[in-house]
């Protein structure tokens, strides 16, 4: 009997066309896409096993950044190196960006010709969504009277105190009272090969790099007064704080640009609530806001410089942190840590849900009824939120 053909090397472009299909199709938001990569990656294509893809799903909730995004990265960096986690970005990320940006063009457009109304119903369901994701994030990172007491109290702390530096030392602190509180509740993980994609060198060069940008980013836009260095600054740092996931990229972006007049909270909001109805990564909300300042021809440079410095973090960190990952995740100070974060991200992004989402968008009484009406075909219903986002604009454009 003849020996099997050996497997054919997986390289950067079979990774871009398995992502490709993932950014035109993967509809329902990061624990989705989760999802849909398990199907395709470990179930259909055997490029990870169930113990590789598990380790993955941890670090990429570690870190902070998009966790899908981070999980296509990792898969394929392990599969094809820096040119398969490149190729991975590409073919998940660009497909919705590319929608983003002609949406940040053509909606004043469609402001003019249909009115606002629709404008409210992107923001009825935006409010639906995000009041789904905080009850869904809740159940599973707020559990047990400490991380309640976490959550409950980062919600009312950035309800009254405003502003990107709260935000920060709220993380900061429910990081430093995870490793006091919640390290004993860290368990053993089991080991795994995925750090031999990239060599401790290539690695440690990468976390110099998401070090060296994030404090430069801000130096050197403020020095030299460049427009594009001070957009990419703003993104950069997002990306290198968000954790919990897409949504709560709403609240540390509405504190950096609408704090600043960048945008209005309507132009802001109606360009989330559209996010929600397009597959692939929510951050790709970043490529609206950036078009949206009009810098460069027709937007499309400050689309993509968002874009990009929204997402350069996730790569850094991921290329970074993958060979320490086995020796780091058996420690229990940093898994309470991260237990601290996450709980505080809950408060977070409740406290983002009553404003500036609730507060701009309910309006008058029976908006409340709309937002709970969308919540139901959301939660109960599991309607998908594209579906209820497309049905809402509709709606209010031809009855209001």
């Amino acid at each position: 009997m003849d020996a099997a053909p050996p497997m054919r090397a997986v390289n950067a472009l079979d990774v871009f066309l398995a992502f490709l299909r993932q950014g035109l199709t993967a509809f329902g938001g990061p624990v989705a896409h989760l999802g849909y990569f398990r199907r395709e990656f470990v179930e259909k294509r055997g490029w990870l096993s169930e113990a590789a893809y598990a380790d993955l799903l941890a670090l990429c909730h570690f870190l902070p950044g998009p966790a899908s995004s981070q999980m296509g990265m990792a898969i394929g960096l392990r599969q094809a190196g820096l040119a398969g986690a490149l190729a991975a970005f590409a073919g998940f990320a660009l497909p919705s960006a590319a929608l983003m940006l002609a949406f940040a063009a053509y909606a004043p457009e469609i402001s003019a010709r249909f009115g606002d109304a629709w404008i409210h119903g992107l923001k009825v369901a935006a409010a639906a969504v995000v009041l789904q994701a905080v009850a869904q994030m809740a159940r599973t990172l707020a559990i047990g009277p400490v991380r309640a007491g976490m959550a409950i109290g980062a919600a009312v702390g950035l309800v009254l105190v405003h502003g990107p530096a709260a935000q920060i030392a709220t993380l900061v602190g429910g990081g430093l009272f995870g490793m006091a509180l919640l390290r004993g509740e860290a368990g053993e993980a089991a080991p795994d090969a995925a750090g031999e994609a990239v060599d401790p060198q290539s690695a440690l060069v990468a976390l110099g790099l998401f070090a060296l940008l994030l404090v430069g980013l801000p130096l050197l836009a403020g020095l030299l007064s460049n427009t594009g260095l001070g957009l990419a600054s703003v993104f950069y740092r997002t990306g290198s704080l968000v954790f919990g996931g897409g949504h709560v990229v709403l609240p540390l972006l509405e504190r950096e640009i609408v704090d600043r007049r960048w945008l209005d909270q309507e132009t802001f909001l109606a360009g989330y609530g559209a996010a929600q109805a397009l597959p692939g990564p929510l951050f790709s909300f970043a490529a609206y806001v950036g078009a949206r300042q009009n810098y460069g021809p027709t937007g499309l440079t400050g689309g993509l410089i968002a874009l990009f410095a929204i997402y350069l973090p996730s790569l850094l960190l991921i290329t970074g942190v993958l060979p320490f990952w086995d020796r780091l995740k058996r420690e229990g100070w940093a898994r309470g840590m991260m237990a601290g974060v996450c709980a505080t991200v809950v408060g977070l992004l409740a406290a983002a849900l009553w404003d500036p989402v609730i507060v701009t968008t309910v309006r008058v009484p029976a908006d409340w009824a709309l937002v709970g009406a969308a919540f139901v075909f959301l939660q109960v219903a599991k309607l998908p939120p594209w579906l209820v986002v497309i049905g809402f604009a509709v709606a209010t454009g031809v009855l209001l």
